[in-house]
């Protein structure tokens, strides 16, 4: 009982503190700081599927960012509301920290801090970290690859011509 109530404790002073944040989805867009975590993650989970030139690699990230916001917006508005709850979080420092346990900010974690996050994620005995981390994971592929320019890292030829 202790265990549950200092929980609802935490919790509720993590959504009183969060209420100020700035909303990670709000008019059909993602917030800078949500767009941060989306290009994080995605360079990390994509290595090897992105580009290696800097620029190229940038361009692809920002292609990924527009793509999730396009299947975001798609979504019922409750699932958007969840995802813009849990970007929010991921966004702010307590929740980096405490949800996904990455103590650098997302725009300067090195892929290494990345894929350790992940396992964390994954591995993690809370439910939240797994499905969080389940959750943005196939968001990202599937973002990313919906765009048939990334299919060819694949060794995808595209739909066959019926």
């Amino acid at each position: 009982m202790t265990l549950g109530l200092a929980s609802a404790a935490v919790l509720a002073a993590g959504g009183y503190w969060l209420k100020d944040s700035e909303p990670a989805w709000h008019g059909g867009a993602l917030s800078a700081a949500a767009a941060d975590v989306v290009r994080a993650w995605g360079r990390a989970q994509l290595k090897g599927s992105l580009p290696t030139d800097p620029s190229q690699q940038a361009q692809a990230l920002d292609g990924l960012v527009s793509r999730m916001e396009t299947a975001i917006a798609a979504f019922p508005t409750y699932t958007q509301d969840e995802l813009a709850q849990l970007l929010t979080l991921l966004a702010s420092a307590p929740g980096r920290i405490g949800l996904a346990g990455l103590q650098t900010p997302w725009s300067e974690a090195t892929d290494e801090e990345l894929h350790k996050m992940f396992a964390g994620m994954q591995r993690s005995r809370i439910s939240l970290k797994q499905q969080a981390y389940l959750g943005l994971h196939d968001l990202i592929g599937a973002a990313y690859f919906s765009e048939a320019h990334t299919w060819t890292v694949l060794g995808y030829p595209g739909p066959q011509a019926l």
